[in-house]
């Protein structure tokens, strides 16, 4: 298959943990995602933005408050400065965004090149400098201009950088949306914009691959169109009414890109369906998210595979062959990376935790509708749970954005449950919760929980991590669990399925009946049937749920420009 060039744009991508550009799923997903065309060797290049003073460290008191200072690193550190420039017009301004490169690597030598733009140049006024220095911060003004910066600054600027012959423009999220403007002019090569044709539109269209991460309609950027054209000038905003996306005088970044692609895929099965009836006639289709694989399977566990099934690394689909590997090494492996997580919280927190108990993992982005809280919807039911069935505790980890008061308070919550519970069940919250964060959790904890309100989980990916390294997941049917879960074989299932409407209530109880019913005494009481578990977890979830075979989905069904809707 001859695989056309693709340029990649997403807001955020998490590249290497000293480079923190990246608040949490998307840009991990994006960061797998180009980690994986390195090795497959697909012909990608990435766009992003700088984001100098990165997302944010978080700093929790004794009570759960958090606070947040700049994340700041220095590019020169870790990025290679690019000559070329380019110049956007933002409030009647010129801005002159350049970029800087780091090359992802891939497993045999190929590479993929990302570009991270910045307009901290001393030619751009004081205000403008700063146009990409944090990550989802300012006001809709600021975040208009980074897009636009993105979109507009990233597709005027690839040609410069020697990538001229880009056949698709793959936007992850809408952020990026404002290339397909951009594309529209170039297609137009002078005419006028009240000159544009169904023909010129299916042109842009013909180059444009969109994909959607949210559920949720509050989740979608969206500008009034007076902030659009103060921003963007009158020609780019006579181009937005070129498209036919604008809905009651406002600029849906959503609708824009769902208007000028030609595939348009949601990020797991479920996510599909619940996207289709959010933007009715579009032609939505699925592809699933993973994670890479490598990256997230523990040094234990990378042993482990080395030495049964060495082609994995460069064949995910062989870690189906784990079903061969031996419980008791799977048990040991996983010993090892418990033990290595606990004791990576004893010297960070001072909390030490037992190793014979089971330990839970929730460690996400705090917002409300992940419901980090609903363990401890019945406080005493837990501890019940805890004293009459087998120990057990917690290690939360995840940041609420600063503007995010409910997801603030959520964190308020559990550390107030852990002082309810400090006698029986242990529970510690890990502050400024990171990708190497991540890596260890998602490593050494024994059952990963994940609790959102359905339908608003379009895929998630933690728990696929977890699966890499053999952990079943507890978790409500949303997102990639409506595809990963046989119950009692991978996991289990928190409530009744993705089509039963949602009740708390009735999710709490089922979270408490598996957990003292099935979970605890499988795993206190019978060891060696919960190694088959996470072996189990290991072959069919690690096997499928991986970036190598998500990219290679992207390069059959989005990337060819024979795909017509």
């Amino acid at each position: 298959m001859n695989t056309p060039n693709v340029a990649y744009f997403s807001m955020e991508i998490a590249l290497d943990p000293a480079i923190p550009t990246y608040a949490g799923g998307l840009g991990v997903l994006a960061g797998d995602s180009l980690r994986s065309a390195a090795d497959l060797g697909v012909p990608v290049v990435a766009v992003t933005l700088l984001h100098r003073k990165g997302y944010f460290r978080q700093h929790l008191d004794a009570q759960g408050n958090q606070s947040e200072e700049p994340d700041v690193w220095n590019p020169e550190d870790a990025l290679e400065p690019m000559r070329p420039t380019v110049s956007i017009t933002l409030e009647g301004r010129t801005v002159q965004v350049r970029a800087w490169r780091y090359l992802v690597q891939g497993i045999s030598g190929n590479s993929v090149p990302v570009y991270l733009l910045d307009t901290d140049l001393p030619s751009n006024a004081p205000p403008d400098r700063e146009l990409t220095h944090s990550l989802y911060g300012g006001d809709n003004r600021y975040r208009l201009c980074q897009e636009a910066v993105l979109g507009i600054g990233g597709a005027m600027i690839l040609p410069r950088l020697g990538h001229g012959r880009i056949e698709s423009y793959h936007m992850n999220e809408g952020h990026s949306a404002l290339l397909s403007l951009f594309l529209l002019g170039q297609h137009l090569a002078g005419r006028s914009v009240a000159s544009a044709s169904g023909e010129d539109m299916d042109a842009v269209r013909h180059k444009c691959v969109f994909t959607t991460h949210t559920p949720v309609p509050a989740g979608h950027d969206q500008f009034p169109m007076d902030l659009a054209r103060q921003v963007l000038g009158e020609e780019w905003t006579k181009s937005i009414g070129a498209t036919g996306c604008c809905h009651d005088n406002t600029l849906n970044m959503t609708y824009l890109a769902l208007r000028c692609s030609r595939y348009i895929n949601g990020v797991a099965m479920e996510h599909g369906d619940v996207s289709r009836d959010m933007f009715p006639g579009y032609p939505i289709r699925a592809i699933t998210n993973g994670v890479h694989a490598v990256t997230w399977t523990s040094p234990s566990f990378r042993d482990l595979y080395d030495r049964h099934i060495p082609e994995w690394r460069a064949d995910n689909l062989y870690l189906r062959y784990a079903i061969g590997i031996p419980p008791e090494e799977i048990r040991q492996a996983h010993a090892a990376e418990k033990h290595a997580l606990l004791a990576d919280i004893r010297r960070t927190t001072g909390v030490a935790l037992d190793e014979k108990a089971l330990t839970i993992g929730f460690a996400r982005r705090a917002s409300a509708y992940k419901r980090a809280d609903l363990l401890f919807s019945s406080v005493e039911r837990l501890r019940w749970i805890a004293q009459n069935v087998g120990p057990l505790q917690v290690v939360y980890g995840g940041k609420a954005h600063p503007r995010d008061e409910r997801g603030k308070d959520l964190i308020r919550r559990v550390f107030a449950a852990s002082a309810a519970l400090k006698d029986v069940v242990k529970v510690v919250y890990v502050e400024n919760y990171d990708m190497l964060w991540a890596q260890k959790i998602c490593a050494g904890v024994d059952l990963w929980l994940n609790t959102p309100l359905r339908p608003q989980e379009a895929s998630g990916t933690s728990g696929m991590k977890a699966a890499l390294n053999g952990i079943p997941s507890l978790s409500v049917l949303d997102g990639w669990w409506v595809e990963g879960h046989v119950e009692g074989a991978t996991g289990w299932a928190i409530g009744d399925g993705p089509a039963v409407p949602e009740d708390p209530a009735a999710d709490a109880a089922s979270l408490y009946d598996k957990l003292g019913g099935t979970i605890l005494p499988l795993y206190h009481g019978r060891p060696a049937d919960w190694a088959i578990v996470m072996r189990n977890a290991i072959a069919v979830n690690g096997s499928f749920f991986n970036t190598q075979r998500m990219v290679s989905q992207y390069v059959a069904n989005a990337y060819q420009p024979k795909i017509e809707v």
